[in-house]
């Protein structure tokens, strides 16, 4: 059993069909608790929907590719060849490779992040001080999920943050700021080839990028050609 999933209620097949950015079959709907792990395998053509339920909520994301997890999603490449740092509709998630995994078809709100980085026990110690070492974090996150499909620590790369505002100032300077984001926003992703999707629905509590509050996610996959 996935301990990710949110059993508060039982996800509608109708109700995840209209909450999906794109139309079709729905193929998985699970609700991811707050500070909670999560993961899933997104068949090429499939189209994960990921909604901010409560707004202000940071989703940090590693993707893989199925028939071979060494190629996984590469911040440096995605930014290279986009020209930006930030994603949003038309951001083309590309591996270590240069090749596409997956493609942001829709968004809602227009700014997500690639530089940010994820929580860890040692980097909260050093940012906001020892009382912060036990609590959990996104690495502890990453590793529990993905300890269910065979990777480890060397398998963790900078991962996307999305929902989270990291703006840069004219001096290079950035920081985690407010998000952009409300209740019920979305943000869509085409899987181009069969990816695995690692989620740490972000437990930091130190910084705004959660408004000092984790919560629940939803995550919906669909199947465009399934779609009548």
């Amino acid at each position: 059993m996935n301990t990710a999933i949110d059993t508060r209620s039982t996800p509608d097949a109708a109700d995840a069909a209209d909450a999906a950015l794109a139309p079709g079959a729905v193929v998985l709907d699970e609700f991811v608790e707050a500070r909670g792990p999560w993961s899933a395998v997104v068949a090429a053509g499939d189209v994960l929907t990921i909604v901010d339920l409560e707004g202000n909520q940071a989703v940090d994301c590693l993707l893989y590719a199925v028939a071979d997890t060494a190629v996984r999603y590469s911040a440096a490449a995605t930014i290279a060849a986009q020209q930006s740092i930030v994603l949003t509709t038309g951001s083309v998630l590309r591996a270590d490779t240069g090749a596409p995994m997956m493609t942001v078809v829709a968004d809602e709100v227009g700014v997500h992040d690639t530089i940010g980085g994820a929580c860890s026990q040692e980097s909260n110690t050093l940012r906001y001080g020892q009382h912060t070492r036990e609590q959990h974090a996104c690495v502890e996150n990453f590793l529990i999920e993905g300890s269910r499909w065979g990777l480890g620590k060397r398998d963790l790369v900078s991962n996307i943050n999305w929902f989270m505002n990291v703006p840069v100032d004219p001096d290079g300077a950035l920081g985690i700021v407010d998000g952009l984001s409300a209740p019920g926003k979305r943000v869509a992703l085409k899987a181009e080839v069969d990816t695995l999707v690692l989620v740490s629905n972000c437990p930091q509590i130190n910084n705004p990028c959660n408004g000092f509050n984790p919560t629940p996610v939803r995550m919906i996959v669909t199947r465009p050609e399934a779609a009548k």
